[in-house]
């Protein structure tokens, strides 16, 4: 694969101190952290009396604060009808234009950008309106040419079979829109192909059933495996990653097989599939805040139907045990949460304590959104660890994660979110610098005007 990288302006020159350091490669934190950062990028890290500190530096000063690599959430959907914007998700699907579902989907990114996450891999939808998956680069446009402040985004474009779990996210009676479902290898690899001339980062697929959606079962079959196989390579020939959706352990042989780059969803497993996937080069994606009690009850008081309620109830036992396995023989964990209609958008670090009362240490919970999410969307050169020449991606947090991983969950604890060098968020004594002005419950809910 070529490389056209352009050379970068160096950039002004900044020093991070703090209490201490998480690095996220895993080793033992580090006392008083100072970090040079030139421009966008991480120049030098040591500690106070061994780093030169250049001269005419600006310091950032982070008192006794956690420093550590910014977080990553590589399964949501941030323009997905979410429980702080919209009381009835149905109602919504038909009363939101995609003009104002684009900008909730800002709006969404930018409440977890707020929160210390920096990076949000965003695996699409569809919607009354089609594929929106233009819509969804915009936003990532908009972000990346400094139009807007929100996180790093990469975007994913449902590619999928008609009928599948994906497409049943709309009503079985609902109109469907332009061309947002295909059948057969070459109808598909034309939907891929549609996708990626739109601008999305990553093909998104679907190989079984799942649990949000009505009248459908976990374990049915959503895709043939020459199917599987055509939408994973027009993503490699595209140099573009491939993400399957699967529930059931013959979906993951079929992943495996396509040659899929992460799977999403940990719900059923058998023995012999966790070993090949622990194997293989695939990364996991777990999912398991979109499982909670409270997630449910969400999901209940947003109007969904009680047999997809009952679906979800009896799933969650099924999920958390195939996470305690998958973890134990050692499959490569990516932080993941399949926010959309819920849980609440910001809320995406209550995952990382979900790993940790399954059995993850804390600093693997850690690693899970940071280190190994880079690896897992192939930005491992420039993300995931506070190491020099990498991007300048670093929070200050409030509080030893290491102790108590719930300190991400307070945004008060959030004292400092800077991306690439700039700072976005800035609450450290005497600061008060937010991305998002406002408190949940400040703004109104759309389809109660």
């Amino acid at each position: 694969m070529f490389d056209f990288k352009v050379p970068e302006p160096k950039g002004p020159v900044r020093v991070l101190k703090g209490g201490q350091l998480i690095d996220g490669n895993g080793g033992k934190p580090v006392k008083d952290p100072v970090i040079v950062l030139e421009g966008r990028r991480i120049k030098q890290v040591g500690t106070k009396g061994k780093v030169k500190i250049p001269p005419k530096a600006e310091i950032i000063d982070c008192g006794t604060a956690t420093l550590m690599p910014g977080l990553m959430d590589v399964h949501l959907h941030t323009m997905m009808f979410n429980c702080l914007t919209f009381h009835n998700y149905r109602v919504a699907q038909w009363e939101i234009t995609p003009e104002l579902q684009q900008m909730y989907g800002l709006f969404h990114a930018q409440l977890c950008f707020d929160m210390g996450f920096t990076t949000l891999r965003d695996l699409g939808l569809n919607s009354g309106s089609g594929l929106l998956t233009a819509h969804l680069c915009a936003v990532r446009d908009s972000i990346n040419a400094g139009i807007l402040e929100g996180p790093r985004m990469f975007i994913g474009g449902f590619t999928t079979i008609t009928g599948s779990h994906l497409d049943l996210i709309q009503p079985r009676a609902a109109k469907r829109y332009g061309f947002q479902t295909a059948d057969g290898p070459w109808e598909l690899r034309k939907l891929a192909r549609t996708n990626l001339l739109a601008g999305c980062d990553i093909v998104k697929t679907c190989a079984t059933g799942g649990g949000g959606t009505d009248k459908e079962e976990p374990d049915i079959r959503n895709m043939t495996q020459e199917e599987i196989n055509a939408i994973v390579d027009e993503a490699h020939a595209f140099h573009k990653p491939a993400a399957v959706h699967c529930f059931t352990p013959n979906g993951h042989r079929m992943a495996l097989e396509a040659g899929a780059d992460t799977i999403e969803h940990m719900v059923f497993h058998d023995d012999e599939v966790i070993d090949m996937i622990a194997e293989s080069s695939a990364w996991m994606t777990p999912t398991l805040l979109h499982r909670t009690d409270h997630a449910i009850q969400t999901r209940l008081d947003q109007g969904t139907s009680q047999f997809v309620i009952n679906k979800m109830k009896a799933l969650q036992p099924y999920c958390f045990e195939t996470f305690q396995k998958m973890h134990k023989a050692g499959v490569k964990i990516a932080l993941g949460t399949d926010m959309g209609f819920d849980p609440e958008m910001g809320t995406n670090a209550r995952e990382m304590e979900i790993y940790v009362n399954l059995g993850m240490k804390p600093m693997e919970a850690i690693m899970s959104a940071t280190k190994n999410a880079a690896h897992a969307i192939k930005m491992e050169k420039d993300l995931g660890t506070v190491e020099a020449g990498k991007l300048a991606d670093i929070i200050a947090v409030k509080g030893d994660p290491l102790k108590d991983i719930r300190v991400f969950q307070q945004k008060k604890n959030i004292q400092l979110v800077m991306k690439e060098g700039r700072v976005y968020a800035d609450r450290r004594p005497d600061h008060d610098k937010n991305v998002v002005s406002v408190n949940p419950g400040d703004w109104k809910i759309i389809d109660y005007l």
